[in-house]
């Protein structure tokens, strides 16, 4: 496959490589990406717990909502227009990731703050799965300015701007970029990338998205 920041590229050659990663997948039964985000290099420093204060106020960086659960996630520039389906921690820690029997949903880890909430939320999803492209599988097109938007059951909308977009290995995830926060809105997108392992059935990197609440 292509790098991670050329993941969008729907090229004649790669969508060649994502037919042949997805038929080794079905040989196998190994899934493209379960190994990919649900590891211990994503595995939130602190699960189940948010110190994110429930309340609604303007902010210096943009508005910081109460909390509120989300139900769906919009990126105009990718396409993207997904359900969102909450996700927590598996018995080893791991991050968990939306099955992969529907790989068209996002996933929010709920024990951390909602998208529009003090703090980083974070929303996880697949690149590509056994019938082709998943979620967020243009993940590495977004640029700065991009806008993310991510509606909640309280009716409000809660709209991102991209700061930026970052590629890491496994073993290098940026745990405390990721998961850490302070009193702004902030949002991070997580996804697989690099180049498919047909040895391990699985990606060697991730690619993050980093956003902030719109002003």
């Amino acid at each position: 496959m292509s790098s991670p920041h050329r993941a969008g590229r729907r090229s004649r050659s790669r969508t060649a490589a994502v037919v042949a990663a997805v038929t080794l997948a079905a040989a196998t039964g190994a899934g493209l990406v379960s190994a990919g985000l649900g590891n211990t290099s994503t595995a939130p420093p602190q699960p189940g717990t948010s110190a994110a204060p429930d309340t609604e106020r303007p902010g210096a960086n943009g508005p910081v909502l109460a909390r509120s659960t989300p139900v769906r996630v919009t990126i105009p520039r990718i396409g993207v227009d997904a359900e969102i389906v909450p996700v927590a921690v598996d018995d080893d820690g791991a991050l968990e990731v939306p099955p992969l029997r529907r790989p068209e949903v996002a996933g929010w880890y709920h024990p951390g703050p909602a998208p529009g909430q003090a703090g980083n939320a974070v929303l996880v999803g697949h690149v590509d799965s056994r019938h082709g492209p998943a979620v967020f599988f243009d993940l590495g097109r977004l640029r700065p300015g991009d806008r993310v938007r991510v509606l909640r059951t309280d009716g409000r909308t809660a709209t991102f701007t991209v700061d930026g977009v970052g590629a890491y290995p496994k073993e290098r995830f940026p745990t405390a970029r990721v998961y850490g926060g302070d009193a702004t809105a902030r949002l991070r997108l997580i996804t697989c990338g690099g180049r498919f392992d047909t040895r391990t059935g699985s990606y060697p990197d991730n690619i993050v998205v980093f956003a902030t609440a719109a002003r």
